[in-house]
């Protein structure tokens, strides 16, 4: 069974919400692609459809050919501020509102589509390009002409498709496959798939074109863990009918790691579960971006106040609407059109900092336009397993309720083990050893049902001295390696066979385990019954060849497993007892089954899974008949090893002013608790109140109640808690928890994840960041303000999904505490120094219209007023994404510095207001001093104002930077030199001779001064007697 061949996941499919389902145009109801519903899919014959299917293709491309330059334009010009640029520059064709040269207004517009244009272009052809490889990869198809090679696109629903291994490790049972998904649920697990079972008589595979045979398969879904469906073969006698699974389907975006298999298809294009799972992720617009617009706006608002305050100095004559337009033309240089190239381009080179830092090797920036955000978080919320952790489990102690072993006793439970298999039944054991021998029953029993309960698989490699065939064979220990969808099965099955019984053989109906003395202890499996986050539990029924006893084993988390065994007076109390050290607790049980009660129970169990509808329910409600008064084996505590540097990272975010909040997702209160504490999520001194649970409003009410009473304390609590909370108590919930240090929730699913972020960001305001590592934390890292991706054991699924991803959570203090610093202020700088620079020149073109009785002429014509803003400042401008404060060692050191940054200080209103005073200072001064100056043509004041505003600039960006980068110099110095080397050619706007005298060089010499010095005193007074925080750490 598939739904398709192995297709690499899709970037940007079309969300599939009740808006987009409907196929792929306005009529797709008449087409027959409409509603999503069951279909029945003959082997082998695409023709027999009843219903049209989509095409096999995908298509990630934005634009086509056609719509590619009126999308590209329309998006950018749907903003306010693009079309205004837009409007400006196409009033120049009105022979009234022109005032200059053309090129003055198009050109600087025209880099800007031009740099926008190009740029999605690229991406749209490395799209199209992506597209036609997938759509293009050839496949094997079955047909009744043999084996002939088709194209992705052509295939069809119905087609049989052979699909190889892609692997060159052997791992497959008779008439089973190996599958890897990690690139669609993120797990890096391979899972076993199985055949339908009466089409593995068939002689060969063409056989299957032959006999009259039919898939009835649900309507597509987003559902990619569960699949119900049929398989019917008509021509059998009698008549076959098999349910069918999970356990028989392979969906696209998977890849078989074994075996090669035959599988008919029965979703293509948009309705594989691949592509219905892939969602457009919400379009993250950085806080500071959305700042800077709205200081646009205020500047916007400020050039239509001058325009209106201009027309009114002349008592609004004449044709005064007209000048109205005019003055919004000449001072339209107050809102700077290269502000979001600028930021931009910048954004870019922060992100190529943070792949470049050797200190943070493997980080990758996933969404450029947001790196800023890093250096503004308030909140912190981390997954714990494989995030904190290395998700390498390591079996710790093993409770029989009268007796517990740990690591230093394990030599015991290995003798008990040894003792248990060679015992002679004919000896009769002294009286005395009566204990002994009752102690090594348990331990045994429990030991076996650890090595049999779990879904572990070993498999044999070659080692360079014996191959694959022969290790496989005398069960070599050296080649042998266990794969398994979960490393905590892994780790108890590799404590078994440390105690003696080994795991050496396992395939699709039996396991073999080797005794201590060499024996292979043989057992069949009758039933598997698979672990899920529902059920967290997962069940075994084996028969043992040798004695023909049939046993139904079972183990799961404590609080369902309680209900299930007999009853006893320790389970509660020891499962607190080992959770309180950090441990993850297992409940191991057993039941034994005559071969009627077994026979009863697979005829009940067969028929649930027949069933099309309720299949789930009915199958759990068969499943649960068995799951009574079941027998306590044991307790088993396994321990996830922390990562390096967790502690330190956290302890300085916590120093940086964050809050930490962390999912514990599968741990009880007590292990959520201890593992918080040693993970430093809550500090060793700090009070802890641990929300007991609840489930009532007015139990709720009453548990508010006693933790408000409590002042800075960390609070832990359930996800069951946590939802009647955020039920009733929502607003008063979320007042508490921000108050709190460290927020610490278990058991939590990924819903509440991302509505606990969604929550915190529309009570606070501030801006948090999500931290995971797998699938389950996806929808979390998507809807925080920055999401950060760590690449781990259970997959990359939230590292592909995220904005950032580390390799490390230790990188995560680097990555804000540096790079998000710098990040944020230095864009806070960039963005100031433009607005700067634009207000310059509108002060300077304010005073020289007031001066000339309001006369709405321009003060600089043609290239002036584009070189300007381009060659002659723009590289040092830019230079200031190199500047910092304080060196990245400081920045680590000192986590405290970053706090200055959650208060938005670098870029604020009064920030704002200061640049806007030293602009209209600083342009004031230069254009009154070149008319005072000047002596009797006016071409000399546009030459002493002119070159007085360049040098300006340039001392000005020297007075901002505070470290200096080479670039920076060399920046400054080209800068200076392009102006230079220009004057040559601009003697139309500037005369060529004067600027060769003395008096043009002192006139510019004292301008400059007077518009300078005075910052550079202030700034020195500022520092010397009230410096900043850093400048105190780097004197």
């Amino acid at each position: 069974m598939t739904d398709n061949i192995p297709l690499q996941p899709v970037r940007r499919p079309k969300r599939h919400d009740s808006k987009h389902r409907n196929g792929c145009c306005p009529w797709s109801r008449c087409c027959g692609m409409g509603d999503f519903r069951p279909r029945t899919v003959w082997l082998g014959h695409p023709e027999k459809r009843e219903q049209r299917y989509p095409r096999n293709v995908i298509n990630n491309q934005k634009y086509n050919f056609f719509t590619f330059l009126p999308g590209v334009l329309f998006n950018q010009f749907k903003y306010f501020f693009n079309l205004y640029f837009l409007l400006l520059a196409c009033s120049q064709f009105v022979e009234e509102l022109r005032l200059g040269a053309l090129y003055t207004y198009w050109v600087p517009l025209g880099l800007v589509l031009i740099i926008t244009i190009m740029r999605e272009a690229i991406e749209e052809i490395r799209c199209y390009l992506r597209d036609k490889e997938v759509n293009s990869q050839i496949y094997s198809k079955l047909s009744t002409r043999g084996t002939v090679k088709v194209k992705s696109s052509s295939i069809q629903v119905g087609d049989l498709i052979i699909v190889e291994k892609v692997s060159a490790l052997v791992l497959s049972f008779p008439g089973s496959c190996f599958l890897r998904t990690d690139q669609l649920d993120g797990e890096t697990d391979w899972k076993l798939r199985l055949p339908v079972a009466c089409t593995q008589r068939l002689p060969t595979a063409g056989d299957l074109l032959q006999i009259r045979s039919y898939v009835y398969a649900e309507e597509p879904n987003i559902d990619i863990h569960n699949f119900i469906g049929t398989f019917t073969r008509e021509d059998g006698d009698p008549p076959v009918n098999e349910s069918l699974s999970i356990e028989n389907t392979l969906w696209a975006s998977t890849v078989i790691a074994s075996g090669t298999v035959v599988g008919v298809v029965i979703y293509t294009g948009k309705e594989l579960r691949s592509v219905m799972n892939t969602s457009n992720p919400r379009h993250k617009v950085g806080l500071f971006d959305l700042e800077v617009n709205c200081l646009t706006k205020i500047l916007f608002g400020a050039l239509v106040v001058v325009s209106l305050v201009m027309v009114a100095l002349q008592h609004f004559a004449g044709r005064w609407y007209l000048q109205i337009f005019r003055f919004l033309l000449l001072f339209s240089h107050i809102v700077p059109i290269s502000l979001r190239v600028n930021l931009d381009m910048g954004k870019m080179v922060f992100s190529w900092m943070i792949k470049k830092d050797s200190k943070i090797p493997g980080t990758v920036v996933r969404a450029s336009t947001i790196p800023e955000q890093l250096g503004r978080i308030s909140y912190l919320l981390t997954d714990k397993t494989g995030t904190l952790t290395q998700n390498e489990m390591v079996f710790r102690r093993l409770h029989l309720g009268t007796v517990a072993y740990g690591m230093d006793s394990m030599d015991e439970v290995q003798s008990h083990v040894f003792s248990a298999y060679t015992q002679v039944k004919a000896s009769r054991a002294p009286a005395a050893t009566k204990v002994r021998k009752t102690i090594s029953s348990r331990v045994h029993e429990a030991v076996k049902a650890i090595a049999l309960v779990h879904n572990v698989t070993p498999v044999y490699e070659s080692n360079g001295v014996t191959d694959q065939a022969e290790a496989e064979q005398h069960y070599e220990d050296t080649c042998r390696v266990y794969q398994a969808s979960s490393p905590d099965e892994v780790s108890l099955v590799q404590w078994t066979e440390s105690v003696g019984l080994t795991l050496v053989g396992r395939d699709q109906s039996s396991m073999q385990l080797r005794t201590p003395t060499g024996q292979i202890l043989n057992f069949t499996i009758l039933q598997i019954f698979p672990f899920t986050y529902e059920s967290k539990r997962m069940g075994i029924i084996v028969r043992d060849e040798s004695t023909g006893e049939i046993t139904f084993y079972m183990k799961g988390a404590d609080v369902v497993m309680s209900g299930i065994v007999q009853y006893n007076d320790w389970l509660e109390e020891e499962c607190g007892n080992m959770a309180r050290e950090g441990l993850r607790v297992l409940v191991v049980s057993k039941k034994s089954l005559t071969e009627e009660q077994y026979q009863d129970f697979e005829a009940r169990y067969v028929q649930a899974k027949l069933s099309v509808h309720d299949r789930s329910l009915k199958v759990a409600t068969v499943i649960e008949s068995l799951e009574m008064e079941m027998e306590l084996l044991c307790l088993t505590g396994v321990e996830d090893q922390l990562q390096t540097d967790v502690r330190p990272t956290l302890e300085i975010l916590r120093n940086a002013g964050i809050k930490v909040l962390g999912f514990l997702s599968l741990f009880p209160l007590e292990t959520a608790t201890c593992t918080a504490k040693n993970a430093h999520l809550i500090t060793r001194n700090q009070d802890i109140h641990i929300f007991r649970p609840v489930t009532t409003r007015g139990e709720a009410h009453l548990e508010l109640n006693a933790f408000r009473r409590k002042h800075d304390c960390a609070l832990v609590i359930s996800g069951d808690s946590l939802e009647v909370c955020l039920k009733y108590y929502e607003y008063e919930f979320m007042e508490l928890a921000c108050q709190c240090p460290a927020v610490v929730c278990c058991r939590c699913t990924p819903t509440q994840k991302a509505q606990i972020v969604r929550l915190l960001q529309e009570r606070t305001g501030k801006l948090t960041c999500a931290v995971g590592d797998g699938g389950n934390d996806v929808s979390m890292i998507q809807e925080a303000d920055c999401g950060v991706g760590v690449e781990g054991k259970e997959g990359k699924q939230a590292s592909l999904a995220a904005d950032f991803s580390v390799t490390q959570f230790k990188h995560l203090g680097r990555l804000l505490m540096v790079h998000g610093r710098n990040s944020y202020k230095r864009s806070a700088a960039l963005s100031q120094f433009v607005i700067h620079r634009s207000l310059c020149i509108s002060t300077m073109q304010a005073v020289f219209s007031s001066v000339f009785y309001f006369a709405s002429v321009p003060l600089y014509q043609g290239f002036l007023i584009i070189g300007y803003s381009t060659i002659y400042t723009m590289f040092p401008v830019f230079s200031l994404v190199l500047d910092k404060d304080v060196k990245s060692e400081v920045a680590m050191l000192y986590p405290e510095l970053y706090k200055d940054l959650l208060k938005g200080r670098p870029l604020s209103f009064k920030t704002f207001l200061l640049w806007v005073l030293i602009s209209i200072y600083q342009g004031s001064i230069i254009m009154y001093g070149a008319m005072l100056l000047f002596e009797s043509e006016f071409v000399h004041i546009v030459a002493i104002s002119f070159t007085s505003l360049i040098l300006t600039e340039l001392l000005m960006v020297a007075l901002t930077i505070q470290t200096w980068h080479w670039l920076m110099i060399v920046a400054e110095l080209l800068s200076l030199a392009s102006y230079i080397a220009s004057l040559v050619f601009l003697h139309e706007f500037i005369d060529i001779y004067f600027i060769t005298t003395v008096s043009f060089l002192w006139k510019v010499t004292v301008i400059t001064l007077v518009s300078c010095l005075p910052l550079y005193i202030l700034k020195y007074l500022r520092r010397r007697f009230s410096p900043p925080n850093y400048s105190k750490l780097t004197s």
